[in-house]
C-alpha cells in the first residue's frame, strides 16, 4: 500500500552514507593477449590500478600495491594502462610512471621515471621497449620519451605548443599521433592532431624525422587519435562538421573520410587525457558512443554500412572508455543509467547477438528499490530569446509515498560549463526525486552533447545566458504542471555553482533556496588563482582582460551579494585547487 505524503517529505532508501560508499571506475585497458583486462579505481581517496584474468574472478588483484594511482597533468585521466605483461601506471604522489608484472606474485612496483613534474597518459611501444608520456613540469608541457626499464633519462620528443594529449604509437612502431593545442583555447575550442615519423639509432631513444598536421585548427576540435590494425589509417573524432563524428586519415593518399554522420554527437569535451568515445575491435570494426537529448546508444560501424545500434536492453543510457580487445571481437565500457550505477562490462560481439558479462560493479545502485527511482525524460523549451533548450526532466519516485500535487522543484546545474548531463547515473538527483522533488537537469548554452553551434553560444555570455535557460525551464515545467512554481531552489558545483549564485543574484525572489557546492564567486580571483589548463578559460567565456575587466565586476556575485535575498548554503572543500576556497 502506499501512502499520501506531501512531497519533499518522504522517507527514502537513498542515504548520504549509501551514497559515499561504492568505488569510481574509468580507463579500462586489455593487456595484448585479449584476456587481461585492467582499470583505474577510486576508493574514497585512494586511487588503485586492477587487473583480473577474465577467465578467472578469482585472479582479481590491485597491481599498484600501496601507492594512490593518479596522474596529474590538468584534471588527470591516463592514469594507468596494460602492455606486454605489464601494468604501467602514474603515482600520486611523486608522479613517477611505475611498473608491475600483472602475473607476478610479488606487488613490488618498478619506477621507471625520475619524481619531478607530473605525467599522464603513459603510451608503450609495440616492441615493449620505450614508453612516451604527456609530461608537465614548471607550466611547460612536452611529449616526453623513456626506455621501458627506467634505466635512462627521458627525453623530450616534441615541445612548444601550450598542451599535449593521448600520445599513442602505430602498431609498426614508426609513428605516433597525438593531440596538442594552445591557450587560449580549451580543446574543444580548438585543437590539432599530429603525426609524427620516427628516427631511430642503437644507442639512444627515437626521435621526430618529420611531422605534420592531419586535422584540426583553431575552430575544430579533435579527440583520440587510434591507429589501424595495418597502421596504415588513423581514426580520430572531429567537430569538423558541427557534430563530432569520427573519421579516417589515409596516410598513402592523405584522404579524410567520415565513418560517422548525421544529427547526433559521438565526441565529448576533453576534460581529461583519458577521454575516450569509440573502440576499434581486432576485426576492423568500430564501436562508438551515439548521444541523442541526453541519452547514449552503442554503435556498431563496418564499412560503409549504416552504424548498428547495440541492444543492450533499456538499463544503459550513458558509456564512457570504450575500449577494443587487441584479441577476437570483444569490448570493454563503462556503463550506467538512470537507475543502473557504473559497472565496468564486457561485450563479446562475436555472435550475432551480444554477450554481456559484468566484470566490476561500483554499487551502490543495485540495491535500491526500483520504484524509487526516478526515470528521466527528455524535455525541450524556449527560452527568452526564442532558442530553444533541452534538459532532463525526474519525476518524484517512490514505491511508498505518493502526491499528486504539483511537486517543488530543483533546478540541477551541470558544471564546466563546457559539459552536459545525460542520463546516466545521477545520485544526487536520485537522492532528491526518492524524497519527493522533482528535478530539472538543464542542458543550457555552453553545453555538449548536441551540435557545436550550441556550445559557442556561451562564449561571452556565461552569467547570463545560462542563468536564463534555468529560469526559463523551470517557468516551463511550472507552466506544464510539472513543478510548483513557488516551490522552486537551485542546485550546482563549481561552474553550476556559479550559476546557483549569480541566478540568486539576478532574480531574487524568484528560487526559494540555493545550493552551492565550490562554486565560483569572483571572476577576476578565478583567472588569476586558476591552474594551467583554465588559466585562459574566461576568455572566451567572459572575455579577456583587462578589456573586459567591467564584464567582470558585474557578472562576479561576489560584488553583488547585497543583491541575494535568498537562503543559501555553501559547500567547499580546503585542498580545490580549480576553484580555491577564498571563492566561498
Amino acid at each position: 500500500m502506499t501512502e499520501h505524503r506531501p512531497h519533499g517529505l518522504w522517507d527514502s532508501p537513498i542515504t548520504p552514507a549509501a551514497l559515499a560508499g561504492g568505488i569510481r571506475l574509468r580507463g579500462p585497458s586489455w593487456d595484448d593477449g585479449g584476456r587481461t583486462l585492467g582499470w583505474f579505481e577510486g576508493r574514497g581517496d585512494r586511487g588503485v590500478a586492477v587487473a583480473v584474468d577474465l577467465g578467472d574472478a578469482a585472479s582479481l588483484r590491485d597491481i599498484s600495491g600501496d601507492f594512490l594511482v593518479r596522474a596529474g597533468v590538468g584534471y588527470g585521466g591516463g592514469d594507468f594502462v596494460l602492455k606486454n605483461g605489464y601494468g604501467w601506471f602514474v603515482d600520486h604522489e611523486t608522479q613517477r610512471i611505475f611498473r608491475q608484472g600483472i602475473d607476478e606474485d610479488q606487488v613490488d612496483p618498478r619506477a621507471i621515471t625520475p619524481g619531478f613534474g607530473e605525467a599522464s597518459s603513459p603510451a608503450v611501444s609495440p616492441d615493449g621497449n620505450w614508453i612516451v608520456y604527456v609530461h608537465s613540469y614548471e607550466e611547460e608541457d612536452i611529449v616526453a620519451i623513456v626506455d621501458s626499464s627506467g634505466k635512462s633519462w627521458p627525453q623530450q620528443l616534441a615541445r612548444g605548443r601550450d598542451f599535449y594529449m593521448q600520445p599513442t604509437w602505430s602498431p609498426r612502431g614508426d609513428r605516433l599521433a597525438w593531440v596538442e593545442w594552445d591557450h587560449p583555447n580549451m580543446p574543444w575550442d580548438g585543437s590539432q592532431l599530429r603525426v609524427a615519423e620516427l628516427s631511430f639509432s642503437e644507442s639512444s631513444p627515437p626521435t621526430i624525422a618529420a611531422s605534420e598536421v592531419v586535422a584540426g585548427g583553431p575552430e575544430e576540435a579533435v579527440l583520440q587519435p587510434v591507429f589501424s590494425s595495418e597502421g596504415e589509417t588513423l581514426f580520430y573524432v572531429s567537430d569538423r562538421t558541427g557534430w563530432g563524428n569520427v573519421y579516417e586519415y589515409d596516410f598513402a593518399t592523405g584522404g579524410t573520410q567520415s565513418i560517422t554522420s548525421g544529427d547526433a554527437q559521438y565526441g565529448t569535451p576533453a576534460w581529461g587525457q583519458g577521454v575516450g568515445v569509440f573502440a576499434l575491435l581486432a576485426s576492423g570494426r568500430i564501436v562508438a558512443t551515439r548521444q541523442r537529448e541526453g541519452f547514449a546508444s552503442l554503435v556498431v560501424i563496418e564499412g560503409a554500412k549504416e552504424p548498428l545500434d547495440l541492444d543492450l536492453g533499456t538499463d544503459y543510457a550513458s558509456f564512457e572508455n570504450p575500449v577494443g580487445s587487441p584479441v577476437g571481437e570483444r569490448l570493454a565500457v563503462i556503463a550506467s543509467g538512470p537507475t543502473t550505477a557504473p559497472r565496468l562490462l564486457s561485450i563479446d560481439l562475436s555472435a550475432d547477438f551480444p554477450k554481456v558479462s559484468t566484470v566490476r560493479l561500483s554499487e551502490p545502485g543495485g540495491g535500491f528499490p526500483a520504484a524509487s527511482l526516478s526515470l528521466p525524460v527528455s524535455v525541450d523549451w524556449e527560452n527568452s530569446e526564442g532558442d530553444k533548450v533541452h534538459g532532463l526532466y525526474y519525476p518524484p519516485a517512490s514505491e511508498r509515498f505518493f502526491d499528486k500535487t504539483p511537486p517543488p522543484l530543483v533546478i540541477f546545474v551541470h558544471g564546466g560549463p563546457t559539459d552536459h548531463v545525460d542520463a546516466g547515473w545521477r545520485p544526487q538527483i536520485q537522492f532528491l526525486a526518492s524524497r519527493g522533488y522533482a528535478v530539472l537537469a538543464v542542458n543550457y548554452r555552453g553545453s555538449t552533447g548536441a551540435e557545436r553551434e550550441t556550445m559557442v553560444a556561451l562564449r561571452g555570455e556565461w552569467g547570463v545566458a545560462d542563468v536564463e535557460d534555468c529560469r526559463s525551464g523551470a517557468d516551463a515545467m511550472a507552466s506544464r504542471g510539472l513543478a510548483d512554481a513557488a516551490r522552486i531552489a537551485i542546485l550546482g558545483g563549481s561552474a553550476g555553482g556559479y550559476t546557483v549564485l549569480r541566478s540568486l543574484q539576478v532574480h531574487p525572489g524568484y528560487y526559494r533556496a540555493g545550493i552551492c557546492f565550490y562554486g565560483i564567486s569572483n571572476l577576476f580571483t578565478l583567472a588569476s588563482d586558476t591552474h594551467k589548463f583554465e588559466a585562459r578559460y574566461l576568455d572566451s567565456l567572459v572575455g579577456a582582460l583587462p578589456e573586459a575587466a567591467d564584464r567582470y565586476r558585474e557578472r562576479s556575485p561576489i560584488f553583488h551579494a547585497g543583491d541575494i535575498v535568498d537562503p543559501v548554503a555553501l559547500f567547499q572543500g580546503t585542498e580545490d585547487r580549480v576553484v580555491p576556497r577564498d571563492q566561498s
